[in-house]
């Protein structure tokens, strides 16, 4: 670069001092300008205000949050605070422990917690397996390690009655027809005792009956008994069993209709064994009111004579408007267990039958049909 690049001209040095205090002069008068325009605003508004007419208190304060009294202010561009990595992992691990608190809270701060009700299930499981149907069986109670025994009875004479019965292979089938009004008892088919099932529930609903000392079942316990006879639920009949002691119901079953072949299975009201002759026994226990008073042995009788659904088979299909209480089981070992008992003022039947679970439920129902054609009056 050429050292004449900084040399200046003759008059420049006079005319920059020049412009400069044109221009200082300049910013002079515009502030002069702005400082005049502001006074004359601030004026112009006083005199707005003085001859506006007064406002009530929510037109005030509307007037006071407008945009003209709170201008607009540039706002500090927006800043990303890096957090450092160790306290976004505690943060994160604090909010789990907040969240598993209050879990906790949630399932303690109402009592220990319950476990639901089991699915009812007619297949018995392999007690080899140590497993046992979880809808009979009290939460309490010992999984059994060998299948049931049957019990055999003492020897039933033969009544005069016969039946004539196609059976399949495997088949075991008894029944008894008791006389009401006589005391005559038929007898025929195998000897020996079957699992009560579900029928023994007639019992279980009598037993808790009289268990209320002439009282009013509560609205829930009559729901309980209704669902137990009327719809075979499972459930219903463990809550009842339980509260009436368990072994207990079935060693007053025995005792008052004075039963002869039933064997207790402890814990389990469904493996209760029972003889044929037995299971009328109990029917007409029942009907006579030796089981609890004779409202409720009324009210009880009604409602076997509405049992529902999958339970309304056998011995009601030909003799409507029979009481009826019957049991049904498919067993771990391949069998149905059936048991069909009805009562009348006159008679008591009961059919016991197992067999192939090939031939399924509705086999069962026929042989109940089939002998209470040839031998119900």
């Amino acid at each position: 670069m050429s050292s004449n690049a900084h040399r200046q001209r003759p008059g420049q040095a006079a005319g920059w001092a020049g412009a400069a205090r044109g221009g200082t002069q300049t910013n002079a008068a515009r502030a002069d300008t702005q400082t005049s325009a502001a006074r004359a605003g601030r004026q112009a508004a006083a005199r707005r205000r003085a001859t506006a007419p007064r406002r009530s208190g929510p037109q005030a304060a509307a007037a006071r949050h407008t945009q003209a009294d709170y201008p607009v202010r540039a706002r500090k561009p927006a800043t990303t605070t890096r957090r450092p990595a160790g306290l976004a992992l505690s943060l994160t691990l604090l909010a789990t422990l907040i969240t598993g608190a209050c879990v906790s809270r949630l399932s303690t701060s109402h009592g220990p917690a319950v476990a639901l009700a089991p699915q009812v299930s007619r297949t018995i499981p392999d007690p080899a397996d140590g497993a046992q149907p979880v809808s009979w069986r009290p939460v309490d109670a010992a999984p059994h390690a060998v299948p049931v025994q049957l019990q055999p009875p003492a020897a039933a004479a033969a009544g005069p009655g016969s039946v004539t019965l196609a059976r399949a292979s495997g088949e075991w089938v008894s029944w008894a027809l008791l006389d009401r009004s006589t005391g005559g008892l038929t007898t025929g088919g195998d000897t020996g005792t079957n699992s009560t099932e579900s029928m023994v529930k007639a019992w279980i609903a009598a037993d808790f009956l009289q268990g209320l000392a002439g009282k009013e079942p509560s609205a829930a316990d009559t729901d309980l008994l209704r669902r137990m006879i009327r719809d075979s639920d499972d459930q219903a009949a463990q809550k009842l069993y339980e509260r009436r002691g368990g072994d207990a119901v079935i060693r007053r079953l025995i005792s008052t209709c004075g039963l002869t072949d039933t064997r207790l299975y402890s814990g389990w009201w469904s493996l209760t064994q029972i003889s044929a002759r037995d299971a009328v026994r109990m029917g007409d226990c029942i009907a006579d009111g030796k089981a609890t008073n004779g409202r409720w042995t009324s009210w009880l009788l009604g409602e076997m004579r509405q049992v529902r659904g999958e339970g309304r088979f056998g011995i009601v299909q030909e003799r409507p408007g029979v009481a009826v209480k019957n049991g049904w089981t498919k067993w771990w070992d391949g069998t149905w267990h059936v048991n069909c008992l009805g009562v009348t003022d006159g008679w008591a039947l009961s059919v016991l039958i197992r067999y192939p679970a090939s031939l399924g439920l509705a086999h069962g129902a026929e042989v109940c049909r089939t002998v209470t054609r040839q031998l119900a009056p």
